[in-house]
């Protein structure tokens, strides 16, 4: 079913597929993907029937942070392509009923950006203001402020005789958005890629805009809900437009804000309270526990029932700084495809905007590599940290396979042959060895694969109206290995019942009337209790 993408809401009905470029398909040899790649893949997005790509930064940029950084908003990294080859695929897609989300990052520039090279200059130049200053000697901090990737977030140049300030790499200095010129050349940036035809926005760490460095202020600053009104009113004018925020400190009531049903912000955020469940708490991600599943379902039920008429939830459990979800709450071995099944299903049976991480839908795992083979500045800086602290070196390298950001950075694995169809040359970053069985070719032919039951969830969705209208309510909230829970509309009732575990569980109290049928499921056949990691949804 296509979908008129016109209409204000049409996301509601969509399934978003996030493709990282860097490792999705390379078209030239040189080990790294390429837009002319993911044309070439159309046709199978197309096959899996989504409705929007998600496209990780293709602009300009050093890649200090993996295209994060951004030099020029208007042009295109020279890896990845040219414009020509990004209005291309912007028209293809379109023409298979696909939009282009593009990933845009507003809190932040290159340090080789123009502005930033221009703000250098002096004091009295006009860009030194489009970023945030404090004057100070070297060696004395404005404060103790931390970076996200380690060290301070304040950086001295000399010559200025000032610090600038930055939430990630010293080579991402934040952009002031109290100066309404830099905010007026941002609408204008994103009013030129509207023009080109993309379908909407992700906005990268957009609930960091608002920043007060002197109070400690990097999260929903005073100022952000005012910055995002205007933002929407000048740069997302169409209705069709679709925009979400990743914001990792959401909560519900920020996230209403965020999404609230009169349009006036965002159509929706990628909140996070879900993701932190199986870390220490109060600890940095590295430091790891056992997901207790009543949590998860406290949590979901949380953001179902609080976004339910206030706003619009996004459903996620991968993306390109989170590991492979089967390998975190699944069984990557002996029981991968059933866990990968029964986590889609739990997800897509809930209201919200699914999101599909490139590799999902056939579920592939973490990786395990050398140190030296990891490409991630987080996964290096935090090995250092933790060694020169005196952690054990294993310890801190079981930290990374379980936590690092490259487990989902590992290119797309198309054959089982050689760099697994990904590229001719050398990969940037090495292919996960499980590539000989686990791959799009042998997904395809199977029809009883991880893909196959994505394309069929996604048919769902657009089939039957209670997926994106029904009411949420959960069932046996205690259970520490069944996650239940309903959808209900007037008309329809959508059952859906999910074993967390790898061993067979009965289900109490909980009765399917004799006139549902069951839309999905992970097994073939039928039978009384739950099976490991079995999942099923039923109508009525």
């Amino acid at each position: 079913m296509k979908l008129d993408k016109t209409k204000r809401g049409w996301w509601e009905s969509a399934v978003f597929y996030q493709i990282y470029p860097k490792s999705f398909q390379d078209t030239d040899g040189d080990g790294i993907g390429d837009l002319k790649g993911i044309i070439s893949r159309l046709d199978y997005l197309e096959k899996l029937g989504i409705d929007g790509i998600w496209l990780s930064p293709v602009c300009q940029s050093p890649q200090v942070d993996n295209g994060y950084d951004i030099s020029d908003y208007q042009d295109i990294y020279p890896v990845f392509g040219t414009m020509a080859d990004m209005e291309e695929l912007i028209r293809q897609a379109k023409d298979r009923g696909i939009s282009i989300i593009m990933d845009l990052v507003l809190n932040h520039s290159s340090d080789q950006h123009p502005w930033f090279l221009e703000a250098k200059k002096g004091r009295d130049n006009p860009y030194h203001d489009y970023y945030v200053w404090r004057d100070g000697t070297q060696g004395k901090l404005p404060n103790d402020m931390g970076s996200v990737f380690g060290g301070p977030a304040w950086t001295y140049v000399p010559e200025l005789g000032q610090y600038y300030f930055h939430q990630f790499a010293p080579q991402q200095p934040d952009l002031n958005w109290d100066n309404p010129r830099l905010r007026q050349e941002l609408y204008q940036m994103i009013r030129f890629w509207v023009d080109k035809g993309v379908g909407g926005f992700r906005l990268d760490v957009i609930d960091q805009i608002a920043k007060v460095p002197d109070a400690f202020i990097t999260a929903n600053g005073p100022r952000l809900h005012e910055f995002l009104e205007e933002l929407s009113r000048e740069a997302f004018r169409e209705d069709g437009l679709v925009t979400v925020g990743e914001a990792w400190s959401a909560d519900v009531p920020r996230a209403q804000q965020f999404s609230s049903r009169d349009g006036k912000q965002l159509s929706m955020v990628f909140q996070f309270q879900h993701i932190g469940l199986d870390q220490q708490p109060g600890k940095p991600k590295w430091d790891t526990k056992p997901l207790h599943l009543p949590d998860l379902k406290t949590c979901m039920e949380r953001w179902q029932l609080g976004l339910q008429e206030e706003g619009w939830n996004s459903l996620f459990l991968n993306n390109h700084d989170l590991p492979r979800i089967v390998s975190r709450w699944g069984d990557d071995g002996v029981y991968r495809v059933e866990s990968a099944k029964m986590l889609a299903t739990m997800l897509h049976g809930m209201q919200g905007t699914p999101y599909i991480y490139q590799g999902e839908e056939l579920g592939m795992t973490n990786v395990r590599l050398e140190l030296s083979q990891y490409r991630d500045l987080e996964i290096h800086n935090l090995y250092a940290e933790r060694t020169a602290a005196g952690y054990d070196p294993e310890t801190v390298m079981e930290s990374i396979y379980a936590r690092g950001r490259d487990n989902a950075r590992t290119p797309m694995q198309w054959t089982p042959g050689d760099n697994a169809g990904f590229t001719t040359g050398t990969p940037w970053i090495p292919v996960n060895e499980n590539h000989s069985f686990i791959n799009a070719e042998a997904a395809l032919a199977d029809p009883d694969s991880v893909f196959h039951h994505y394309r069929r969830l996604i048919e769902l969705r657009k089939t039957y109206e209670v997926f994106r209208k029904g009411k949420f309510r959960l069932l046996l909230p205690e259970d520490p290995n069944i996650f239940a829970y309903i959808r209900k509309t007037e008309k329809e009732t959508l059952l859906v019942v999910c074993n967390f575990s790898n061993k067979e569980q009965a289900v109490d109290g909980i009765s399917v009337p004799k006139n549902a049928r069951c839309l999905l499921s992970n097994y073939a056949d039928t039978a009384e209790a739950l099976r490991p990691y079995e999942a099923k949804m039923y109508l009525w």
